[in-house]
């Protein structure tokens, strides 16, 4: 059997780089991404009515690593990476079909310059990852208040975010170009997203991320992320 699937867009967003997205969607609220059609499908006829319903599932393919094939067994970070479940037990990216869903909260539609584009946000998606299908999200049928989640059952803990005094300053200088950053570096850090076998470590080491065109570097200083510096790359 042959499955013929195409993508209706391409979605941009504030993540450059897959290090530093956070694992689920929903946790950035502020992190948004605006999705541009392809040609096919770039007609507002395709998007009628979609302003009715506050949050929508994106289907997507993890392109950057649908190449690199999938295993049966995956590490997930929720375990430390030290155990091992089935793929189909998780969310890896590493997936037979590569394909992922995410659940954000709609924005805006806008037709402009003969140009079709949807504005979600609570983003966790790659910048210009395909978009392959939306749906609407059905609060009665999609959620399920006593559904188990095994692992991920409980919400990841938070971790504390501050800045120095330089990164404030940069971070000042570039909120009016980048409106809610401060947010967003915040949401980000605050999900830790160091590798799973740095997090009971106790180095100096400085890890950096890139969102926009920004690096922004930080260290763990008594269990808190500490902003160092954000600098236009």
């Amino acid at each position: 059997m042959f499955i013929n699937i195409q993508p209706i867009g391409k979605i941009h967003t504030p993540y450059k780089e897959k290090f530093a997205i956070p694992r689920q969607p929903g946790l950035a609220k502020s992190a948004q991404g605006k999705i541009i059609f392809l040609e096919e499908f770039n007609y507002p006829n395709y998007l009628r009515g979609i302003e009715q319903f506050s949050h929508l599932w994106l289907l997507f393919h993890f392109h950057q690593t649908a190449d690199k094939g999938h295993s049966p067994l995956v590490r997930p970070p929720r375990l430390g990476g030290n155990q091992k479940l089935g793929v189909f037990a998780t969310r890896s990216t590493f997936r037979p079909n590569g394909i992922g869903m995410s659940v954000v909260e709609f924005v805006a539609v806008c037709y402009r310059d003969k140009q079709l584009t949807l504005t979600v946000k609570g983003v966790d998606l790659l910048d210009g990852t395909p978009i392959v299908d939306i749906k609407p999200y059905i609060p009665y049928a999609d959620s399920i208040p006593l559904a188990s989640a095994g692992m991920a059952q409980n919400s990841p803990a938070m971790m504390a975010v501050n800045f120095t005094e330089e990164a404030h300053r940069q971070l000042n200088k570039l909120e009016p170009r980048y409106p809610a950053l401060g947010s967003l570096i915040r949401e980000v850090l605050s999900q830790d997203p160091r590798p799973a076998y740095h997090k009971d470590s106790h180095s100096d080491k400085t890890y950096g991320m890139t969102l926009f065109d920004l690096n922004i570097q930080w260290q763990v200083i008594n269990q808190q992320n500490v902003v160092l510096t954000i600098q236009i790359i």
